[in-house]
Parts: structure tokens; sequence; C-alpha cells
């Protein structure tokens, strides 16, 4: 079956560049081979390339939501929106001083996506980064950053607000059910480190040390959750790509990395590592109430993969005509 993802992709973002006034237009478009531009992950509240919401009629604001629902499961949009609505949230919280808003988000465009075989996007801000690269109609889906600050609020002991609740829930799920020898290969510091290690780099580490406890060594229980942990980032995705992210991992080896105290409300940051593959999740700042989730493809972030695989065909000698020089 043909992935409908690309195409959707094409039409949401050539809508989006179409609802744009001139400047505006000029702002949101790059191109393909700016690569300091493009390859670019950014999640605190900096300049970034690209053109802001916050500038945008409705009709833009709407295009630009539309294209990032391309690239985002229901539940992922939803993330999503929350963290984003966080901002204001936050902005009252630090008594209106540095004037975070909800609008504070960009969106930009790197190539002609109506014209182009090698084109991308992103979508980004405090908290929210995800950058889609498209290759001759095949999608590249990294990196793909949220965060939450709060990451809870809470009424009379209860949360009214916890985005990222299920990231941390299943964590510790399957870190109860290791057991004390499978905890103890797990837990690499007693101490989180005070962010993601991949940070904001345009590379991500291609292997972290030391990696934790590997799937193989787990009981059926925890390589079942260790598997659905992976799948709740991979299902950040459409499901056309989060099913071929999870083919390309089928059979490899998956290791699980907990640092920090394991009690809830303590700092705390886990880590899974794969073939290309890395996720990172840290809730270290305001005493653990600050989260940072990311998923990652170390050799394929920013359409590495489908930006070789476009350029070795494009490359491959065709067969040679009869009676050519060999």
């Amino acid at each position: 079956m043909e992935d409908p993802v690309p195409e959707q992709m094409r039409t949401a973002a050539a809508a989006f560049l179409a609802a744009l006034d001139e400047p505006a237009r000029d702002a949101a478009r790059h191109a393909f081979d700016d690569e300091p531009a493009r390859r670019w992950l950014e999640y605190r509240p900096r300049p970034r390339p690209g053109v802001t919401l916050a500038g945008l009629d409705v009709t833009a604001r709407k295009a630009a939501h539309r294209l990032l629902a391309t690239a985002l499961s229901p539940a992922a949009y939803a993330q999503a929106m929350a963290v984003m609505a966080l901002e204001e949230v936050l902005d009252r919280a630090e008594d209106w001083r540095r004037g975070r808003h909800s609008g504070d988000y960009w969106v930009a465009v790197f190539g002609d996506p109506a014209r182009d075989d090698d084109w991308a996007w992103r979508f980004e801000g405090h908290h929210l980064s995800v950058s889609m690269t498209v290759a001759d109609d095949r999608v590249s889906p990294a990196p793909v950053f949220l965060g939450a600050n709060p990451a809870t609020v809470r009424h009379s002991g209860r949360p009214v607000s916890r985005p990222l609740g299920p990231e941390e829930d299943l964590a510790r799920e399957l870190l109860d059910v290791l057991g004390p020898a499978g905890r103890s290969a797990a837990i690499i510091a007693g101490e989180a480190p005070a962010d993601i290690i991949s940070a904001t780099r345009a590379t991500a580490p291609g292997r972290l040390d030391p990696p934790g406890v590997p799937r193989g060594r787990l009981r059926p229980t925890g390589r079942a959750l260790l598997d659905r942990l992976v799948a709740l980032y991979l299902d950040r995705l459409p499901p056309e790509l989060a099913a071929r992210e999870a083919d390309r991992l089928d059979g490899g080896e998956l290791h699980f990395a907990w640092a920090g105290p394991v009690e809830p409300g303590r700092r705390h940051y886990y880590r899974v590592q794969g073939d290309d593959l890395l996720i990172e999740y840290d809730n270290t700042t305001d005493d653990g109430n600050h989260a940072h989730t990311v998923l990652r493809r170390p050799a394929g972030d920013f359409g590495a993969d489908v930006l070789a695989a476009h350029h070795a065909e494009a490359h491959r000698p065709g067969p040679l005509s009869p009676g050519a020089p060999r």
C-alpha cells in the first residue's frame, strides 16, 4: 500500500505557504541546502529560522497546524497543543516577566514542496520541535522533541495537566518489574544529568555509555514493557511512519538505562538505545517538574537516511548501451 503521508505533507506545506503574504513567505522559506538552518534543533526560547504563528492571520495559523498534524498522531498532536498552551501557564508562574506566549512557535520550509524531490519542514518553539524531511516521497521523521514546564500542574494533590505523564509512568513500570539484578544493570548513575545528553546538537551521539540493561536480559514482562515504551515514542508519528520505524527496529537489540533516584517526585532521567534509535527523557530541573523528551535517529536525523538512499539511486550507473565503451 502506498504511503499517503508524503503527499499529505506536500499538500499541507504548499497550502501553508500559499496562505502567507509575501513578507511572511520570504521568512518561512529557506533553501534546502541551507544546512545550518535545516539541521536545527532548539527547544529553548531562542530566535530561530522561520515565520512565527503570532504574526499570522487565522487562515495561515490553521494551515500551520494542519501541516504539523501530518507529522503527528492524534495523541501526539494533543500533547503538542498542551505543550504550547503551557507557555501561558509558565508566563503566569513567572509573574509575566518574560512575555512567553503560545504564539511563539515558528514554521520553516526548506525547498519547494510543490516541485522538489528533496524538501523539509520544521515546526518549533519552546519545548516543541518537529522536523520532517522528504526525499523521493519518503519521509524521514526525526528529531521529534516534546517538553513540558511545568511537567505537572496539581490541584488538591491531583494532576490537572500532565501532558508527558505516559512517558514517565511506563518507564517506571518497566523499572519496577526489572527486579534487583535488572535494576542494578539499568541504573547507571545515582544522580540524573542536567538535561538530555543529545541536547540541541545537529548530530546525536551514535552510542551513549553506559548503555544500561539489554532487552535480551529481561524477562518476558520486562521485554514487553520495553517494547511498549519504544512504541509510545514511535506512536508520536502517523501510523504509517510508526509502523515503518517499528519494522526497521524489529529484531535489533535495545538497551534501557536510568539515572537518578527511583522515587517519584525526584529528579530522574532515562534513555533507550537501539540501531539508529535514541530516546531520551529527563525531568531534572525545577525539583523534578520540568520534563524533556526526544525521539532521534543518530544516523538518520534530518533526512540523512532518505537523502543518502536518494543520492545513491540517482548516481547508480545505468546499463550500458550496445557498443558503448567498457
